[in-house]
């Protein structure tokens, strides 16, 4: 399907975005969404290139949401440019662009809070307390305020995605999650808004854990199972390079349960993911051996 010409409507009352996504069911079309957080790069866009394909109207939300950041995080400093976002918005075909206040979001006397256990526990949960109840709320919210849709998502945030199918799924709620693989750099880089705040020096180093995800491909390629040497192809060069390192994790790619170094893994994919610090800058990445691409192609992973 061919991008749209001209330029999507910008929208910031709720109301409106769910009449206009309403008018829209009623007449035959397919609703889509993109959540995001604004300061779109190549990797939104692509959800917003798959969105394009799912339905013929496509929506895509700008929010930055205040209550999935903790006290002392980048919530204030967070990238921020709607303009810009709404004109690489036109050129990829979006035809509606929801860009709420807080106050609209959270009206006064917001008291009410949407939680996923089990799968918030571990990974970037046990690091951000309270981060994943921030998100789930804010989702849940968004899809209310869109109705019955498909909702794309990167699989770069792979924690994030599972506890929303998990919410979608236990809440019943009229929306169809798709995942899509992470957009990196060809350098192997994975695409993040975050990555503005990186100085040159410092992306290099973060290159790292590219590196690492690729060697662990590699190990599991030549039939490695441990996976303790698994973990370790990433761990080593992550703690080497970054400034501090919050995890590094192998883990059961559906359940998010981790898996014991000690453990020789029979299953056909494993979950390797990371989080760790350059200066004040918190990247993630992570890859399903056995279901994605290595991040750096074969020529090219050092």
């Amino acid at each position: 399907m061919e991008p749209r010409p001209g330029t999507p409507r910008v929208v910031a009352r709720p109301r409106e975005a769910r009449e206009i996504c309403d008018r829209a069911r009623r007449d035959g079309e397919r609703v889509s969404l993109v959540p995001t957080m604004g300061a779109l790069h190549e990797g939104h866009l692509a959800l917003v290139d798959e969105a394009r394909s799912r339905g013929e109207l496509v929506v895509v939300s700008i929010f930055v949401n205040p209550t999935q950041f903790a006290p002392g995080e980048d919530f204030e400093r967070y990238p921020r440019d709607v303009d810009a976002d709404v004109a690489k918005l036109a050129e990829r075909g979006a035809s509606l662009v929801f860009t709420p206040e807080i106050d609209g979001m959270y009206p006064d006397g917001h008291a009410t809070r949407v939680r996923v256990s089990g799968l918030t526990e571990g990974l970037c949960g046990a690091h951000r307390p309270g981060h994943f109840d921030g998100v789930t709320t804010i989702v849940a919210k968004l899809f209310n305020v869109i109705g019955p849709c498909t909702a794309i998502f990167g699989r770069k945030d792979y924690q994030q995605l599972r506890v929303i199918e998990r919410m979608t799924r236990d809440l019943d709620l009229p929306v169809t999650v798709i995942g899509l693989p992470t957009v990196r750099e060809p350098d192997g880089m994975a695409l993040s808004s975050r990555n503005a705040y990186l100085s040159a020096e410092e992306r290099g180093r973060a290159l790292a854990l590219a590196r690492g995800l690729t060697r662990a491909h590699r190990l599991w390629r030549e039939g490695e199972r441990t996976v303790g040497a698994l973990r370790e192809a990433v761990a080593i060069p992550v703690g080497e390079t970054f400034d501090d390192v919050d995890y590094v994790t192998a883990a059961d790619p559906r359940t998010l349960e981790p898996l014991e170094d000690e453990t020789e893994h029979g299953g056909e994919s494993l979950l390797i993911a990371a989080a760790a610090k350059i200066g004040a800058t918190r990247l993630i990445d992570n890859t399903v051996l056995g279901e994605d691409d290595p991040p750096i192609t074969e020529t090219g992973d050092g």
